[in-house]
């Protein structure tokens, strides 16, 4: 017989997931309802009414992909992009290049811009990309990279990329509710996120918003959808009007604890909630710095919320992390890639950013024998 369910209280500094509000659990164990009961479909309205007020938009088609961040990137892409269509993708780290890959899937011809990890993408590469490639369909780039830490400005980006008559797609998974994301003064014209980050919702769930220039392009094209699931001709109905069309079972818990979480977040305020970011960041930088540590962005484009850094000099970074996690029940995220057993990334993400979160993760550190400073 399998054992009963039980994990470890984890201190969630990694990545993602963050930690959760009480609040937020406990809508999880709110009693089922249907998927199409008009409870649900009533709670369905303020869920999109609250993503377009996070995503700061007035797009019509905005609302949930019932499947983790990743499913929102490929919502994006499969929606917008047929065989043959060339596209522009900015690669600066891992979650650029899984957008090329999913592109390359659809049947587009992809022109990477790339930069070394840890940098960002400049405009001078934009504009010699388009020069290059003189009618891309869209050009996709990551405001913020979760493999190494780099916030990506994206205004002068993306008033290049509608000059040149093409679509702004932005992955904002590490991002949203975190740091200033306008989609609309930004002009992005497709966006999605992720619900486990600074949003601290638990994961499974990816928040999307679509401009009128990326629903014309949809509603224009010359071949199906190749996802079934992932057509927003289809889902689109399940999510907006009178009479809502089934399209799947969606995960009624789950969208319960997301109503929660987006309360918190806009019960706090997204400018407050992005100062808090701030301040916890300066706090945890100075504290680190103290420790020997040594960050691998430069601060004018460094992501406050995920913060990756180099250890001290003599020691390992695995036994450290396995130390931490182990003994005093905080998870810190290893390195991605080429950054693989060489850096730390520290999550300082909604729940998880508060400086009773810095404090511990300090104090564990300083209370290391295994650790060298």
């Amino acid at each position: 017989m399998m054992s009963e369910l039980k994990t470890s209280k984890r201190i969630l500094m990694g990545p993602g997931p963050s930690d959760v509000h009480p609040k937020v659990l406990q809508a999880m164990a709110t009693p089922l309802i249907g998927h199409l009961d008009p409870q649900f479909v009533q709670l369905m309205d303020e869920v999109k009414q609250m993503v377009q007020q996070t995503f700061m938009t007035k797009n019509e088609l905005s609302f949930v992909v019932s499947a983790p961040g990743s499913a929102g990137m490929e919502t994006c892409f499969v929606n917008l992009l047929e065989p043959g269509d060339e596209v522009i993708i900015c690669v600066n780290g891992v979650f650029g290049g899984r957008m090329v890959a999913i592109a390359e899937r659809c049947g587009a011809i992809v022109h990477k811009v790339e930069s070394p990890w840890g940098s960002i993408i400049t405009r001078d590469q934009v504009k010699y990309a388009l020069e290059k490639c003189k009618k891309p369909k869209l050009l996709a780039i990551v405001h913020a990279e979760t493999s190494t830490g780099v916030l990506q400005p994206l205004q002068e980006i993306s008033e290049l990329v509608h000059n040149a008559g093409a679509l702004m797609v932005v992955d904002a998974v590490t991002s949203y509710c975190g740091m200033p994301l306008k989609v609309d003064e930004w002009n992005i014209d497709a966006v999605y996120t992720g619900t486990q980050k600074c949003l601290s919702a638990p994961p499974g769930l990816s928040p999307i918003s679509f401009s009128k220039a990326a629903v014309n392009v949809l509603e224009n094209r010359k071949t199906p959808v190749q996802s079934w699931f992932m057509d927003l001709n289809l889902v689109k109905d399940y999510w907006s009007g009178s009479k809502r069309a089934y399209h799947h079972t969606a995960p009624v818990s789950s969208i319960f604890a997301l109503h929660q979480a987006l309360r918190l977040v806009l019960e706090e305020g997204l400018e407050n909630r992005y100062k808090r970011h701030q301040i916890v960041h300066k706090v945890l930088v100075s504290k680190l710095e103290g420790l020997g540590f040594k960050f691998l962005v430069d601060p004018s484009y460094r992501l406050p919320n995920l913060n990756s850094v180099f250890l001290p000099e003599g020691n390992d970074e695995g036994v450290i992390r396995k130390k931490l996690l182990d003994t005093y029940n905080i998870e810190v995220g290893g390195g991605l890639g080429a950054f693989a057993g060489k850096i730390w990334r520290i999550g300082i993400m909604g729940e998880s950013c508060t400086l009773n979160h810095v404090n511990m993760l300090v104090g564990a550190l300083e209370d290391m024998k295994e650790f060298k400073h």
